[in-house]
């Protein structure tokens, strides 16, 4: 259970950071940006403990939550470019 609350409060800030360093202009909030970040964050922890890079429960590093929260930050824009 604390590795879930860990890994959100990580996401959170790796979402914010991510942000900052994404090239573009970005019309989303920061309540979309927050929830970018946590996704990130979860798909940097579950993908280093499916490619043994952590121990499974163990929150991602933090410059593995912020490239994750990236990468979610560009497919969102992708998607939300074609409309």
């Amino acid at each position: 259970m604390m590795s879930i609350l860990g890994t959100i409060l990580i996401g959170l800030i790796a979402g914010f950071v991510a942000r900052m360093l994404k090239p573009g202009d970005d019309s989303m909030g920061w309540i979309m940006t927050a929830v970018l970040g946590i996704a990130g964050a979860f798909v940097a922890t579950y993908l280093g403990a499916a490619l043994g890079f952590y121990a499974p429960g163990q929150a991602a590093g933090f410059i593995a939550s912020v490239i994750g929260a990236i990468v979610l930050l560009v497919i969102w824009g992708m998607f939300k470019g074609k409309k």
